[in-house]
């Protein structure tokens, strides 16, 4: 498949009046639901199911940081009562006009036995090809502490303290800014110079390893050798900017060495201020990841993904 959305995030002005809302989940009683994802394309979907209608191939993002959950492919909105719908705009990566949308206030949906009540449900008015049906992020992230293990390809979702993280974990800081994305510290070399410490928020519906972005207070330089690329698909519209290879990433105690790194315009591909980077999937999935916003916590652990470019940082 044609890379179609490195940079599917949302950035939706819309989406603060959904915080008038209360949400309320259930899990038959359980503090552990196991739940199989798909990963495709460096990216991890779900299936979820509304009423008698299941809908494959929803996109895990953590960059959707509200309740709730969007539907890119418009043909479900005949599977919805949407009399009761307002139209809305929803703004995106790109640098094109806010593709318009119907948002219905409540709806329920089930991830594998868990479910989510009175959730905001957005549908876009015509079908953007974004790659998949839909996104959902912080309707999982923010109310569970949240496993994935790619050698079972499973998700995990933990309600309140039940999960308990050995040592063979590795702890690595998380923080949040104005919203409800998670960001980290990591440094990045390009070539021969020294690490720079950069701040960056993860994306967990980027295909790349990792995308630097280009601004006028940026603390790194490009390399030597780039070429042109279409990097991908916003909602507002597409993305093009540059690839190169870099020397070195440090998390914690890991090195990734000669990872592909895209380097894009911030103002079209990231719209988060002050943002130095963002963190992929394509990465992010040589390790196993336990999510722990309560606790402003990314857990790691290698798998079977993790590759000899990778070693621990001495």
């Amino acid at each position: 498949m044609t890379i179609i959305s490195n940079s599917i995030t949302m950035r939706t002005s819309v989406f603060l009046i959904l915080l008038a809302f209360e949400f309320s989940y259930s899990s038959c009683g359980q503090n552990r639901n196991s739940i199989p994802v798909d990963v495709r394309y460096n990216r991890t979907y779900v299936t979820i199911q509304i009423g008698q209608y299941t809908i494959p191939n929803i996109l895990l993002d953590t960059g959707f940081s509200y309740d709730g959950l969007m539907l890119f492919n418009s043909s479900y909105r005949d599977s919805l009562d949407i009399s009761q719908a307002v139209e809305v705009r929803v703004g995106g990566a790109g640098s094109g006009e806010a593709p318009r949308a119907l948002m219905i206030d409540s709806l329920t949906f089930c991830i594998g036995s868990v479910k989510m009540v009175n959730q905001p449900v957005i549908i876009m008015q015509e079908n953007i090809g974004m790659g998949s049906n839909g996104i959902i992020g912080y309707s999982i992230f923010g109310h569970y502490k949240t496993e994935f293990d790619y050698d079972k390809n499973t998700m995990t979702l933990y309600k309140s303290d039940y999960l308990q993280i050995d040592s063979s974990w590795t702890s690595i800081p998380m923080y949040f800014k104005n919203n409800n994305i998670p960001w980290i510290d990591a440094s990045v070399k390009i070539e021969s110079e020294e690490p720079v410490q950069l701040s960056m928020y993860i994306d967990f519906a980027a295909g790349d390893e990792i995308v630097l972005l280009e601004k006028s207070d940026m603390k790194f330089t490009i390399p030597k050798e780039t070429k042109e690329i279409f990097i991908g698909r916003g909602l507002s519209g597409d993305i093009y900017g540059k690839s190169g290879i870099i020397s070195k990433l440090i998390i914690g105690p890991y090195e990734l060495h000669n990872l592909n790194a895209s380097f894009a315009d911030a103002k079209v591909r990231s719209k988060q201020d002050k943002a130095d980077a963002i963190i992929g999937n394509a990465l992010l999935r040589k390790f196993n990841l336990i999510f722990d916003y309560s606790n402003r916590r990314l857990y790691l652990k290698q798998n079977s993904n993790f590759k000899n470019q990778v070693r621990p940082h001495e």
